[in-house]
């Protein structure tokens, strides 16, 4: 039975986000109540002894023993974990259009059934006083969101899941005790799914501490606690089964992935070491039936950490900015520029006036190191530059001409997304006027005259050579190329004729590369593209 990633959104309905016959749910469930505690640490030592008669051999590293019972640190950590209560009042048109809050599907006979029955007829508000002759209609329904929630100060500062609390106009925080308090927002960041809630109270509140979660390796002992499925205060307990999940749900992906048991309520809850510290905050969970499996996702703490400090601070999160536009090294992109690995994050394009425009960073650069960490695959540069701080000065190893380059660049704060959304230009159909054909690359190509930027509705500043057509089983093709694309730059050199082009192509060949790069402008904006040099065969 094909799989579905659950993470828990909590609103009137719970909502799942569809890959394929995978589903990811963010947990937004029913009700939630955290309690957390302080961990112990419980370990087990070995006691190696050695004849004197034998060489002495070095012991072996000990890892630490499963404990006997994770009742004490549950006993400390409970107290600190709360539960996350968010209601929002539908608009009269959105309640035509959305019929509220619906049970969520269960097994036939399954023991939720039944309560979540009762749950969802006891939250319906009883029928208003509508008056003699007013035709009856049903009850007004509030959307509500339950999740779970940490407290890191004592005087009420409370992390949780952005989307436990997303579109909420009110905010309710059940402490271990049963003491209800009102919340409000200090900030939220969709693109790690992190919200700071504050509460107020009359005493100083029980809190946890965040740790290192670079430091928790594959393998170690975890605990979660959470409000599964509205019951109260649950601790979990399992390990460490990943480090780095990438589970497409933004850019930061990088879960730790635990098989300690997490289920609907417990989205927004802490993942604790055995030290009682938060290493991870509990998101998202891959399930075929709603239910834990034991493949559970947490925000590293790490990550973490570094977004609630922005968002106390100032209410949302600053992050680093290079000002590029980047794309997977490839190995036929790794060789056709003599990078001995595909590693690294190729410059597909800089962004006019950014950062890396000012530090003469270019398109064609891999980048393979950013502020002295290595920048192993694409999705690590985001990560690593949306980390630093804004306005620092920072090294950059790039790629370029064949050798390694460092440049130092200035970072600048990201802007929105609108402000990021890059131009844009579209064409379609062919021109074969004057049209050039590569050998060996299935294309033709021609001038960039101003009747083909009418005829392709191309930028009238546009530079480069035209492709006019593409065969279908050329390696152009086999790349996507399309007329109306324009070639920019082949091998990292621009050109502006057809001839450049061919002299670059034959260039590449007499150098025995097995790939050329060309960079192209398409509908899609730029990207570098890699062609295989394979010999042609007679004319072609």
């Amino acid at each position: 039975m094909a799989g579905r990633v659950v993470a828990a959104r909590l609103s009137a309905h719970m909502r799942c986000k569809f890959q394929g016959s995978v589903t990811m749910r963010l947990f937004r469930s029913a009700s939630d109540r955290p309690v957390l505690a302080r961990s112990v640490l419980i370990g087990l030592s070995l006691l190696i002894l050695t004849p004197a008669a034998m060489p002495v051999v070095a012991p072996p590293a000990v890892a630490r023993g499963a404990p006997d019972s994770f009742a004490d640190l549950a006993a400390r950590l409970l107290p600190a974990v709360v539960n996350v209560s968010s209601s929002q009042t539908p608009q009269q048109q959105q309640q035509r259009q959305q019929p509220g809050p619906e049970m969520p599907n269960f097994p036939p006979g399954s023991p939720f059934e039944q309560f979540f029955k009762d749950f969802f007829n006891r939250n319906r508000p009883p029928p208003g006083n509508r008056g003699e002759g007013t035709p009856p209609r049903g009850p007004e329904r509030r959307a509500q969101s339950l999740g779970s929630g940490f407290i890191i100060d004592p005087e009420g500062l409370i992390v949780t899941n952005n989307h436990v609390i997303e579109g909420a106009d009110e905010i309710s925080i059940t402490l271990q005790d049963n003491t209800t308090l009102k919340a409000t927002v200090v900030g939220r960041d969709e693109s790690t799914d992190l919200a700071l809630l504050r509460v107020k109270s009359d005493k100083p509140l029980p809190f946890v501490e965040f740790g290192d979660s670079d430091t928790s390796r594959v393998g170690d002992w975890v605990v979660a606690i959470g409000n599964p499925f509205g019951l109260g205060g649950t601790v979990t307990a399992g390990i460490v089964s990943a480090r780095g999940r990438d589970i497409n749900s933004g850019p930061y992906d990088d879960f730790i992935q635990t098989d300690a048991a997490i289920n609907r309520g417990n989205s927004g809850g802490p993942l604790f070491n055995m030290d009682g510290q938060v290493v991870g905050i509990n998101t998202a969970i891959y399930s075929p039936s709603g239910g834990s499996i034991g493949i559970g996702f947490s925000i590293p703490s790490k990550l973490a950490s570094n977004v609630v400090n922005q968002l106390k601070n100032f209410g949302q999160a600053r992050r680093g900015w290079l000002g590029v536009r980047i794309q997977q090294v490839t190995p036929e992109i790794a060789e056709s520029l003599g990078l001995k690995e595909p590693t690294g994050a190729m410059i597909a394009g800089v962004n006019e006036g950014g950062p890396a425009d000012k530090a003469k960073i270019r398109g064609g650069d891999i980048v393979l190191k950013f502020n002295g960490q290595d920048v192993k695959n694409m999705s690590a540069l985001p990560r690593v530059v949306a980390d630093t701080e804004v306005g620092k000065q920072v090294p950059v190893v790039v790629w370029r001409d064949g050798k390694e380059v460092t440049i130092t660049a200035t970072l600048g704060e990201r802007p929105n997304d609108q402000q990021l959304a890059a131009e844009r230009n579209g064409g379609k159909g062919g021109d074969t006027a004057k049209a050039v054909e590569l050998a060996g690359l299935g294309m033709k190509i021609a001038p960039l005259t101003a009747e083909a930027r009418e005829k392709y509705r191309l930028a009238e500043d546009s530079k480069g050579v035209l492709i006019t057509e593409v065969s279908a089983s050329g390696s152009a093709a086999e790349k996507g190329l399309k007329a109306g694309d324009v070639i920019v730059e082949v091998q990292q050199n621009e050109v502006s004729t057809p001839a450049d082009v061919q002299r670059r192509v034959e260039a590449a060949r007499k150098q025995e590369r097995k790939f050329v790069l060309m960079l192209i402008q398409g509908p899609e904006g730029t990207r570098f593209v890699p062609l295989s040099l394979a010999q042609p065969k007679g004319k072609g």
